[in-house]
């Protein structure tokens, strides 16, 4: 149908202008879609009805997805305590020589796998071997000496024994002169005619020679007991040197065993430092033992511990290891913040104070270790305890 036809069935005028223009099209339009078959001006709204439960459904899910979400991030976090102030740790040890001399030969390399005992580094201990045989040989002297001074003892124990039977024997002579000489004297005081003068004389005479006899015994007994005691002094100084120089081959001994320097512990060697032909002194640092007990070192914040138990399980995921996470659980924690153990630790008493939460560190044990994850001191890890 054209316009006049329109017009014709109308009896009204076609209008004109713009307006007329665009009804023109739509209308067109409206036509193109009645013959493609699309639904028309009359059917959008309940195609919008039908589409708006699908709308709603979705929005449901994701909230409701949303919630979940949030909910199990909150009962995570609320389980477990974590942070990234963590690393590996172990007590490192440093392998020094106890005698000075030249390396005649090393047999370890950086990095490789020793057990306790197993040789490092030998060196030469020419004077350590000089100075064995020297105190060796002092004590053969020494022993020689004490050897001697027990026979000493021995004599002069014998010298004082027999000084001592020769006193008490002449104490006895001097004695029965002594009781002769007084019954003379009391037969005098009552007959006189019955003792002859000669005869007290005698027995006065023999008492008093016997008494010097006596006398001159005990004094020899006093000297041979003092020639005694300066034996046994004589022979415990010499039991003393004796030992002394039993110590002094004992250590000459260690010093020649010092030539030989071993791994103390089991672990990985690192750092070394020293080479065949280096002249090295006591103490010196050669290498080092990365030992293969380890474990972790975590440094929480404070306000974190209020759950945190030894015992608990932990869960550490590793730097160098990120496809592996390693096994633990904590075995202490330090009494007292790491600032409190500092070369200068704070003085809150003086100036302005500004509370700042410190962190308190955790050691943490492995139980299980990846085979393939090369753990070592220093190396950064997170740990993440449960705490309930």
């Amino acid at each position: 149908m054209n316009k006049i036809d329109r017009i014709a069935g109308d009896g009204q005028p076609p209008e004109s202008g713009p307006r007329s223009e665009r009804r023109d099209t739509a209308d067109a339009r409206e036509t193109r879609r009645g013959a493609a078959g699309s639904p028309g001006p009359g059917t959008t709204a309940p195609a919008r009805r039908r589409r708006n439960p699908l709308i709603w459904l979705i929005g449901a899910v994701i909230l409701i997805a949303a919630i979940i979400g949030i909910w199990s991030w909150w009962q995570n976090s609320s389980r477990f305590e974590t942070t990234d102030d963590a690393f590996i740790d172990t007590h490192i040890v440093h392998v020094s020589p106890q005698i000075a001399g030249r390396v005649i030969r090393v047999l370890v390399n950086d990095n490789q796998l020793v057990q306790p005992g197993s040789l490092l580094v030998e060196i030469d201990a020419g004077n350590a071997q000089t100075g064995l045989a020297q105190v060796e040989a002092q004590q053969v002297q020494a022993e020689a000496q004490l050897q001697q001074a027990r026979n000493q003892m021995t004599i002069a124990q014998h010298s004082y024994e027999q000084a001592a039977s020769n006193a008490a024997a002449a104490a006895v002579q001097a004695q029965n002169a002594q009781t002769d000489a007084n019954r003379y004297r009391e037969l005098e005081r009552l007959n006189p005619q019955a003792v002859a003068s000669q005869q007290l004389d005698q027995a006065a005479n023999q008492a008093l020679n016997l008494a010097h006899q006596r006398d001159a015994a005990q004094q020899e007994a006093q000297a041979q007991s003092a020639q005694r005691q300066t034996a046994a002094a004589q022979a415990k100084a010499a039991e003393a040197t004796v030992n002394a120089l039993k110590a002094q081959v004992q250590q000459a001994q260690l010093n020649v065993g010092y030539e030989r320097v071993v791994a103390p512990v089991a672990g990985h060697v690192a750092q070394r430092s020293v080479a065949t032909g280096n002249y090295v002194m006591v103490g010196q640092e050669l290498m080092a033992i990365v030992p293969l007990q380890i474990w972790v070192t975590a440094n929480f914040k404070e306000t974190q511990l209020d759950y945190m138990r030894p015992g608990q399980a932990v869960t550490i995921h590793v730097d160098a290891c990120p496809n592996s996470d390693v096994r633990g659980h904590i075995d202490s924690i330090q009494r007292g913040a790491g600032q409190a153990f500092g070369i200068l630790p704070p003085e809150n008493a003086t100036g302005n104070f500004v509370k700042v939460v410190q962190r308190v560190p955790v050691k943490i044990d492995l139980d299980s270790v990846p085979a393939d994850c090369p753990l070592g001191p220093g190396m950064s890890v997170e740990p993440s305890v449960r705490v309930r």
